[in-house]
């Protein structure tokens, strides 16, 4: 009896030993790291998949979220390997070892990704500093620890072989000038957070950064602060405030009960006005704080519209959004200035411009992982009484 125990607990003992270092990904059935915080796992982001195989190897596959007529043409699959490791790259797969020791950065909301993952050390080159108020950044710029390389479409191949990256992140569908960086055999990495459908999605790119400079627990953990802080304001405003008109039942006589407020955004630059798409991102925080974006069509990214075709949709608005850069105090003064014609609607009537000035706000270095910032700054807005003590972090109402 006591040979037969000692014999169960030498095979249950060699059973363990064999099982070490690894464990089942029950999402894929692939192998994957031992330590479950820091498994990649992918719950709003549509751009990029990740599978785990043995030796440490995962598979990353990027592939544009949208279906527009400037979706990617072509997908990327990078293989990350352990550095040092031998292990074996499927066909079709850019080997890639990771940790990487350094990459460049080519617009904000890449470097956002590195700032919210305590990663600066890794950057060794950026575009440019217009725009840019990280002082961490902006010091290692200045002390030449961070090169600037040109903007895109005029790089300067020179800087850019200085800074000897081991990866470049790009962003396929800019103004490109990349055929030259390509001669130099440095891997370009797609970063396509900026196409993303949901403010959620484009925040959840941090996990694709993480997994190129090992901090994949570091962006698990970050990620799901957001997160929970993002659903339950979300879910907050969904319990208060009334639905969607196309969702609700017939008003019966004397219905007194709140409307959805609506919303359109932008301004008029060069005889056009750029209005985003009803399947942005950004139409989508909209939603989520409470209030109807005034376009509903289906596209995911703009288009141009003349004045006159914006103002028969957004006449009546009851809110107007405003991002630009602009030197000094913005006014209602200066936004009538800037075309009279702004102060025909609503919005400006009312005094409801919700506004943000990218020369007093870092908001594209710190909005794309800070959406449930960005949702709580609309929901004061929208909705007062759910967050009467908020002061805005991006968003204010113009005085």
């Amino acid at each position: 009896m006591k040979r037969t125990l000692l014999f169960f607990l030498l095979c249950m003992a060699f059973v363990a030993c064999s099982q070490q270092g690894k464990r089942v990904n029950h999402v894929s059935g692939e192998a994957a790291p031992e330590d479950s915080a820091a498994v990649v796992q992918l719950r709003y982001a549509q751009g990029f998949t990740v599978r785990y195989l043995a030796d440490g190897v995962r598979l990353v596959e990027v592939q544009d979220p949208q279906t527009d007529e400037d979706r990617m043409p072509v997908g990327y699959a990078f293989a990350l390997v352990p550095r040092g490791s031998e292990a074996a790259v499927p066909e079709g797969y850019e080997r890639v070892e990771v940790p990487i020791r350094s990459t460049i950065t080519m617009t904000a909301l890449q470097l956002s990704n590195f700032t919210a993952l305590n990663a600066h050390d890794y950057i060794k080159g950026i575009t440019g500093t217009k725009n840019l108020y990280n002082e961490d950044i902006l010091r290692r710029v200045e002390d030449g620890r961070i090169q600037k390389i040109g903007m895109e479409g005029n790089f300067d191949p020179e800087l850019i072989l200085a800074a000897n990256p081991d990866v470049i992140f790009i962003s396929p569908f800019k103004r490109g000038g990349y055929d030259a960086i390509k001669e130099t055999g440095i891997t370009l990495i797609p970063h396509l957070g900026y196409k993303e459908l949901s403010p959620l999605g484009q925040a959840e790119w941090m996990k694709f950064v993480a997994l190129f400079i090992g901090r994949e627990r570091e962006a698990n953990e970050a990620f799901a602060g957001i997160e929970q802080r993002y659903n339950t304001l979300k879910q907050r405003v969904a319990d208060q405030s009334p639905k969607r008109p196309t969702d609700q039942s017939p008003k019966r006589p004397n219905d007194q009960s709140p409307k959805r407020p609506t919303v359109f955004s932008g301004e008029m630059h060069g005889g056009n006005w750029y209005a985003v798409g009803g399947r942005n991102h950004l139409a989508q925080l909209f939603r989520d704080a409470g209030a109807d974006y005034i376009i509903h069509d289906d596209n995911t990214g703009g288009v141009n519209l003349e004045y006159e075709q914006l103002y028969a949709t957004a006449a009546n608005a009851d809110y107007w959004r405003i991002l630009n850069s602009y030197h000094g105090d913005f006014s209602y003064e200066a936004l009538r200035a800037s075309e009279p014609r702004n102060a025909l609607f609503k919005a400006f009537r009312d005094r409801h411009v919700i506004y943000c000035n990218m020369r007093q706000t870092p908001y594209y270095e710190l909005a794309p992982i800070q959406p449930d910032v960005l949702l709580a700054d609309l929901v004061a807005i929208f909705h007062p009484e759910l967050l009467p003590a908020h002061e805005g972090t991006f968003y204010r109402l113009l005085k």
